[in-house]
């Protein structure tokens, strides 16, 4: 997405407990996860899950590196290997996470960032894709956390 066409930032309190939810947890979410941790203070909690269970996308691995964090370490989870009740502030990234995310408390905080699935561009597409993805993925993320300065 191009600078024009980003949502406005609209997080009034930024999150202390939040998850990133996806269908597979293979590369959006995972990619949420790898920046909101590099990114938000040290007492927030930050998770990610899917749907369903998969595995991290090489791919996603690989344009994270290129950022400059490495998410070599993570594994696909179900929202079952997650407190996800706990959680102040749940954001799914695709239509599939939006319609089977669980019903949540009232106070819970729930944004939808309605990405494209960088798995399903053709082949020698796929790179572009997941770096466009990534990028949109950092912007947002930052901006649960804005900074002061």
């Amino acid at each position: 997405m191009t600078p024009s066409t980003r949502p406005e930032a609209f997080i009034t309190r930024p999150p202390r407990r939040v998850l990133f939810l996806c269908t597979h947890n293979a590369a959006r979410s995972q990619m949420a996860e790898g920046f909101a941790r590099s990114i938000a203070p040290p007492q927030v909690e930050i998770w990610s899950a899917g749907t369903e269970k998969s595995q991290v996308s090489p791919h996603a691995i690989t344009v994270m590196k290129e950022a400059g964090i490495d998410i070599t370490g993570h594994i696909s989870k179900t929202l079952d290997e997650v407190p996800w009740r706990e959680m102040d502030t749940v954001v799914t990234l695709c239509g599939d996470a939006d319609e089977k995310c669980p019903t949540l408390d009232a106070a819970v905080r729930r944004v939808h960032w309605p990405l494209p699935d960088p798995s399903a561009a053709p082949e020698g597409a796929k790179p572009e894709a997941y770096r466009e993805v990534r990028d949109e993925i950092h912007w947002r993320v930052a901006s649960l956390w804005p900074r002061g300065d």
